[in-house]
């Protein structure tokens, strides 16, 4: 007897089956060598399927590249912090990135390559994470002495650091980063910092710079 075709049911959640072991794939390969060292066939090798369904699914590797980007993004908007203060939410992302390295190492690679699609929007949330900090500035939970700007990439490094410097971080506290006694002493610290910043209680106007 012929064998019946997958009902329309089946071919969708077959269609996203395979999608997300491709999304899987690809995050752990562009995370290991990058955008431009990464290879399409490596890619479909590790999701156990044929290259073509990169193409046929995403439109290429530029395409696979993009929605995984766009997956890390809605990962990270969905991320629930401890409460509604910075340190709360620096702290969540620092957990966050202990357990799953591999978006930072996305976005180094990006900076250290300059090596992604064209027309690609690396991160989107940086004028919202922008406009939060100011925000914060004018509550005073932020000093108002310090330019915004400057304060965001100082917030950007504390989650990064760890995962850019892990030598720094075995040679500095003798364990691995994401060790889970490293994750909790070095979070709490990253909350006393952010503490501090808003108890200095500064308001002076900071200086304009070109």
């Amino acid at each position: 007897m012929p064998r019946r075709a997958p009902e329309p049911d089946a071919r969708r959640r077959d269609a996203e089956r395979t999608r997300r072991r491709l999304l899987d794939a690809a995050f752990d390969a562009f995370a290991e060598h990058g955008y431009a060292g990464a290879r399409v066939q490596d890619i479909a090798d590790r999701a156990g399927v044929n290259k073509q369904l990169i193409t046929y699914y995403f439109g290429g590797k530029a395409g696979l590249y993009q929605a995984l980007q766009e997956q890390w993004l809605r990962r990270e908007e969905a991320l629930t912090p401890d409460g509604d203060t910075l340190a709360d939410l620096v702290a969540t992302y620092v957990r966050h990135a202990a357990a799953d390295p591999r978006g930072i190492r996305l976005m180094l690679w990006r900076g250290l390559t300059d090596a992604f699609p064209e027309d690609f929007d690396a991160d989107p949330m940086i004028d919202a994470d922008l406009a939060d900090t100011r925000a914060r500035q004018e509550t005073g939970e932020l000093p108002a002495d310090v330019d915004a700007r400057a304060l965001r990439l100082v917030l950007y490094g504390m989650v990064v650091a760890p995962v850019a410097m892990p030598e720094l971080v075995r040679r500095s506290y003798g364990v691995a980063p994401d060790s889970p006694g490293f994750v909790a002493e070095y979070t709490e610290q990253v909350r006393r910092l952010i503490r501090h910043l808003g108890a200095r209680g500064e308001t002076d106007t900071p200086e304009e710079t070109p």
